[in-house]
């Protein structure tokens, strides 16, 4: 099933931050966020076992069970299992991703990618998501920057696991569609080789955006377009940098990235230009890019996000940024 004829519009809902990633965020805040989103059009709704141990699924679950289920579109991950025992969320081992959500849910979470846990792991987020039905299912994190030299071992697991669990779910029409959600390209490059099973789509965060596409467009993006495989762009501010923040790559941004920030910034001020608008349509831009899907945790985040969506940006700041080689020259640009 091809995601750009499921999704019901280009701007969806990124909930890592309803985790309580970084801050610990009070329940009302989260739920009145959800409930901008919903105000403001918006229809798909993305979110994880990951985020804070079940935390994200809880409160998105609260404010669209009282929603119509078909009015809107839902996707969930799998490769993480959360238990009911406790552990000390700061002293979790998540990779390059250190602290992400200590201010999350004590539950104790299990990396596993077999067919087993995969459907586990649905069985779990319907319930913490009160719904009947996923939409979309994403294999979560099966990459580099959370099992190092592992991940292959791991990527094998869920292959023969999460990979064919899934293809069997959407034959069955039990799923609409199932890919991989991954912040590295190659894991969806060594998926695209495959004779099969065939994902539908791809959620791939923090790779193509203003700061960091030149290795997505190498080989990723052509062969994702050419095999009709969509990519959903996460992370599309690059953690918060692009939005006003101080994080890239979930860390404090080191250096030359602030520089490289505020010198696109510069830019933007010259052509009146808001940054969310240049981080957003850039993304968008590629033929593959399906959606973008930002994340929030204040209601006024959602109404900038739709604003930057709906913004013009002249065609002047884009060959401003591709002569200052601030964009890579084979990056499509939007019209």
């Amino acid at each position: 099933m091809s995601i750009k004829n499921l999704l019901p519009g280009r701007l969806g809902f990124g909930t890592a931050p309803l985790g309580n990633m970084f801050r610990a965020i009070p329940d009302e805040e989260a739920a009145a966020t959800v409930q901008a989103a919903w105000d403001h059009g918006i229809r798909y709704f993305d979110t994880a076992p990951f985020y804070g141990a079940g935390l994200s699924e809880i409160r998105l679950g609260e404010v669209l069970s009282g929603k119509p289920r078909d009015a809107y579109v839902l996707s969930t991950k799998v490769g993480r299992v959360i238990l009911d025992e406790a552990e000390d969320p700061a002293a979790r081992d998540l990779g390059e991703k250190g602290g992400l959500f200590e201010h999350g849910r004590p539950n104790k979470m299990v990396n596993d990618y077999t067919a087993d846990a995969t459907l586990r792991s649905v069985e779990d987020s319907l319930k913490r998501l009160r719904t009947d039905r996923l939409d979309i299912v994403w294999v979560h994190d099966v990459a580099q920057d959370f099992y190092g030299d592992e991940w292959l071992a791991r990527y094998e697991t869920a292959r023969t696991g999460a990979f064919r669990v899934l293809d069997r779910l959407r034959d069955e029409g039990v799923i609409k569609g199932w890919g991989l959600g991954v912040n590295r390209v190659e894991p969806l490059e060594v998926t695209l080789d495959l004779d099969e099973p065939r994902p539908d789509a791809f959620l791939l965060a923090g790779r193509y955006t203003l700061l960091d596409h030149e290795r997505a467009l190498q080989r990723l993006l052509p062969a994702a377009a050419a095999q009709n495989v969509d990519i959903v762009v996460g992370g599309p501010y690059s953690s918060g940098i692009l939005a006003g923040g101080t994080h890239f790559e979930y860390q404090q941004a080191p250096a030359e990235i602030v520089a490289k920030v505020e010198r696109i910034k510069e830019l933007a001020a010259r052509h009146g230009v808001g940054i969310k608008a240049a981080a957003l349509q850039f993304s968008l831009a590629h033929p593959a890019t399906a959606a973008v899907i930002p994340g929030a945790t204040r209601p006024s985040r959602v109404a900038e996000d739709v604003a930057a969506l709906n913004e013009t940006v002249p065609a002047a700041f884009w060959s401003a940024l591709r002569e200052e080689g601030l964009i890579a020259g084979n990056a499509p640009l939007p019209a």
